[in-house]
């Protein structure tokens, strides 16, 4: 019975409605950048649409198929990507990584709102569904930036 109680802690109803409110569902027209990321444990699907001006996320489209905190994850990214730059998506996504696998603090502004799934610390066959939206605008960035560049 302990470990129901734990998973239903683990989908906390602030996990929920992340999950249930994810913006910029849409994809974009014409993205300087698209990366499809899928978690091989879960099956989690997260791709991302990038559009860059001045080093920072202009426009921001995903397509999320995932677990609830995959889904927790990728709303919490979305509502803070538009004007990052890729070194901070970077850096939120070790942080967000260390934060999962070492104990570390949550990511630093704009993303400290990835700190609602500390509790999924303890359930490492979920990190990388919750990885997929960082990883994926991440890897976004610098292709957009290098098409930029050519």
């Amino acid at each position: 019975m302990s470990g129901e109680t734990d998973l239903i802690k683990l989908y906390s109803s602030k996990i929920l409605a992340l999950a249930a409110d994810i913006p910029h569902l849409d994809r974009l027209e014409n993205p300087q950048a698209t990366v499809k990321k899928r978690s091989p444990l879960c099956g989690s699907t997260v791709t991302v649409d990038i559009n860059m001006e001045d080093g920072k996320v202009a426009e921001y489209g995903q397509d999320v198929k995932a677990c609830a905190l995959g889904q927790a994850a990728a709303s919490v990214v979305g509502s803070a990507i538009i004007g990052a730059t890729r070194a901070q998506v970077e850096t939120a996504r070790d942080q967000l990584k260390a934060m999962l696998k070492e104990g570390a603090a949550a990511p630093d502004e704009p993303f400290e709102g990835l700190e609602v799934l500390i509790p999924a610390r303890d359930y490492k066959n979920r990190h990388a569904s919750i990885m997929l939206a960082l990883d994926a605008a991440a890897e976004a960035m610098e292709k957009a930036e290098q098409a930029n560049c050519a």
